[in-house]
């Protein structure tokens, strides 16, 4: 089975060491939940692989990996035992790695809960089927994806992250059944999950009964029996069937020549801390210095001396050394002690398959001739194409310096027009928090509408990208911003151009937005401030790329234009429903004389996002409150950070009766950088919310005068 860790990890480096280790969790986790000798006849076993509740779908993602599906409404936790569960999930993953593909590709698995209740939802038996797969079983994990999560899932699964690494959670993803087309092809998903695949449980129990072949010790068996053959395996009485050190080494040396990596192991089984390099390879002294010094730094793994669970060292041996042979390596020997020799040198060898020179120190942390480590489970940028339970709740009220709003008042009153404006000062001459290194790439510098309003690298939203696209296809200029008590609940983004409407509707669909929000007109003194994306008249129709976007309503108002889109995926026929709401009522110069108008249009578009988010039912697995609502104006810094600002701050006010406007400002200027873009659109925050809070009773009387100045124009 180590020859499947490594060909887990083949894509970065060859690690023995790693591989090894990943065997020994997965040896720990078999022997402790009792998945040995596993026999699909008999009870309670037979009748829970009839279930179907778990099974492997006959379909494969567009990168090549298995898909495997958990249907948690089909799990009684009174009824299944741990050990059965995870007998019959082990018994058909088993089966699906037989397969090369698998081997290459990895698994996707799947937790639908859709239709589940509570008394389904086994927390234990979650950690325990994470345990397995997060490292300790041989299937490169490449997505976790919870399907239609209810609400009461969000406190476990918030806990249930803890015990995945980093790495790994950023794979997790919580979707709803439409989203699932984002990470998986419609062809590829049941029916019941928005796919057109038929699935057939009982047909793939025949083929796992049929080709199950990968039993521990059959596997063992086959790989060193082709090694060292005619040589057979001998059996060792540890309760785990092993292969004598004496066969293994000896095989390996019938691979030996003299043009091989030489890997000098000490006596008492520790590798000694001059790197195995690959053979014929410079490496200067001052490089291997730095190596050193680098790989000092890293955590060591356990000594090669300790036996774990019953695996002792000469079992670590023989496995190290078959999955060496197995991987065609040639290597040659100068030990005394043949047991951890043999691991050792298969890994010295190992490492001289590698296309760039590489360093395996005494911890077995691969790194490349830099001396940088090699990244575990590389990948592209994780979509950003969740949102929910996987997302922390942000500015929840306590961080800051809150105010009452009798405090914001007496504020204003003791600063007074210039003072604010000192204040916006501070915050606007602070650098920015982040970098721009997407924004500023050459093919990218076309999709920003203003050369100096770019958008950070940390927050930007990232577009899914298809294999056959080209690698920058994934930029917009467009930065998640989280909201109160809601991670990402804004997307901040600048007025589409022509050339990126396609980009724009392509992240409305991504992200599953409802409701978009338009500060700006088109056009504003004879320039154009914004791309026509929509069009203006009902029952027309437009096209951007794979989108097309059909006007069926238009409601006219003094302050706003509402207008209903049907918006169409030309590959999937899908269709959706988004409200476009646009603020017609901004001046030309400044800011408005008077809140009302802007605070009324904020409460119609939260009324709508909700009334949206409803209306999508068990659909929507997300955060409460809905997917990101998009908002633009002409720069997406100015008016959009003003209307954010003073969505946050009121939301906080109503929830806790208190507000922090300056580092409200501070907090999106973290994500979206230059938010609130002119000294009066910071002044207008706190005018704004001081009159949200008199009309609604929050406020007996209140003196606004002296306010009513204007500085330069702003966006």
């Amino acid at each position: 089975m180590v020859h499947l860790y490594q060909r887990r990890r083949n894509r970065e480096q060859f690690d023995i060491d790693r591989a090894v280790s990943l065997f020994e969790q997965h040896e720990q986790i078999r022997q402790r939940e009792f998945l040995y000798d596993i026999n699909p006849d008999v009870e309670p076993l037979r009748s829970e692989l009839q279930t179907g509740k778990f099974t492997i779908l006959p379909a494969r993602t567009s990168s090549g990996a298995a898909i495997a599906v958990f249907t948690a409404n089909r799990h009684s936790p009174l009824c299944a035992s741990h050990t059965t569960t995870l007998q019959g999930i082990v018994y058909q993953l088993d089966c699906a790695l037989q397969d090369n593909e698998t081997q290459r590709a990895g698994l996707v698995f799947i937790y639908d809960m859709s239709g589940s209740k509570y008394s389904n939802f086994d927390y234990d038996l979650s950690q325990k089927i994470l345990t397995l797969l997060k490292g300790g079983y041989p299937a490169r994990l490449k997505k976790v994806l919870i399907v239609t999560a209810p609400l009461w899932f969000k406190a476990p699964f918030k806990i249930l992250r803890l015990f995945v690494r980093e790495k790994l959670r950023e794979r997790v993803f919580t979707v709803s059944v439409p989203q699932l087309s984002l990470h998986v092809p419609r062809k590829a998903l049941p029916l019941h999950l928005g796919g057109t695949l038929l699935v057939d449980h009982a047909t793939w129990l025949l083929h796992c009964r049929r080709s199950m072949t990968n039993r521990e010790d059959e596997l063992l068996a086959n790989i060193v029996g082709s090694v060292a053959a005619p040589q057979q395996p001998q059996l060792l009485t540890n309760g785990t069937n092993t292969t004598s050190a004496t066969t293994i080494i000896s095989a390996v040396h019938q691979l030996a020549d003299s043009n091989t990596t030489v890997v000098t192991v000490s006596g008492s089984g520790e590798q000694q801390p001059t790197p195995a390099t690959v053979a014929g390879t410079s490496n200067n002294s001052a490089t291997q210095q730095q190596q050193q010094q680098q790989q000092q730094q890293q955590p060591a793994e356990p000594n090669e001396n300790i036996t774990i669970n019953g695996l002792s060292p000469s079992h670590r041996a023989t496995v190290a050394a078959a999955a060496a042979a197995a991987a065609g390596t040639q290597l040659k020997l100068n030990t005394s002690d043949s047991q951890v020799a043999a691991a050792s040198a298969a890994s010295g060898a190992a490492t001289a398959t590698a296309t760039a020179t590489q360093t395996v120190n005494g911890s077995g942390v691969a790194r490349t001739a830099s001396g940088n480590p090699a990244e575990f489970w590389s990948e592209n940028p994780p979509s950003s194409a969740s949102s929910g339970f996987s997302d922390d709740d942000s500015l929840a009220g306590q961080e800051g310096d809150p105010k009452t709003i009798e405090m914001i008042v007496q504020m204003v009153k003791d600063l007074g027009h210039q003072g604010l404006i000192k204040e916006y000062a501070d915050i606007r001459n602070r650098a920015p928090e982040g970098t721009f290194l997407h924004a500023r790439m050459r093919n990218n510098l076309t999709k920003n509408r203003y050369t100096d309003v770019l958008c950070y690298d940390h927050s930007r939203v990232v577009l899914a990208r298809d294999e056959d696209e080209d690698e920058l296809s994934d930029y917009i200029n467009a930065n998640f911003v989280d909201g109160y008590k809601q991670k990402n609940a804004y997307i901040s983004t600048q007025g589409p151009l022509p050339k990126t409407s396609q980009d724009f509707w392509r992240m409305i669909w991504e992200q599953h937005c409802l409701v978009i929000v338009m500060t700006t007109r088109v056009m504003e003194r004879g320039r154009v401030k914004c791309g026509q994306y929509w069009e203006t008249t009902e029952e027309t129709t437009l096209e951007f790329g794979n989108y097309q976007v059909r006007t069926i309503s238009v409601e006219c108002n003094e302050d706003y234009t509402v207008a209903s889109l049907e918006l169409k995926n030309l590959k999937t026929d899908e269709i959706r429903n988004v409200s476009h709401w646009q603020f017609t009522s901004w001046p030309d110069y400044g800011v408005p004389s008077t809140a009302m108008a802007m605070l009324n249009f904020l409460q119609k578009v939260r009324d709508k996002q909700a009334q949206l988010v409803r209306a999508l039912g068990d659909t929507w697995a997300g955060h409460p409150r809905g997917p990101p609502i998009v908002v633009h104006c002409s720069a997406g810094i100015g008016r959009t950070g003003t209307f954010i600002t003073l969505d946050i701050c009121i939301s906080r006010l109503e929830d806790v009766g208190t507000a922090d406007i300056r580092g409200t400002v501070e907090k999106i200027r973290s994500q979206r950088a230059y938010s609130i873009q002119m000294p009066d659109q910071y002044v207008f925050c706190h005018l704004a919310l001081i009159e949200y809070a008199y009309s609604r009773g929050m406020l007996q009387t209140v003196d606004l005068a002296g306010f009513d100045e204007r500085e330069q124009e702003s966006d």
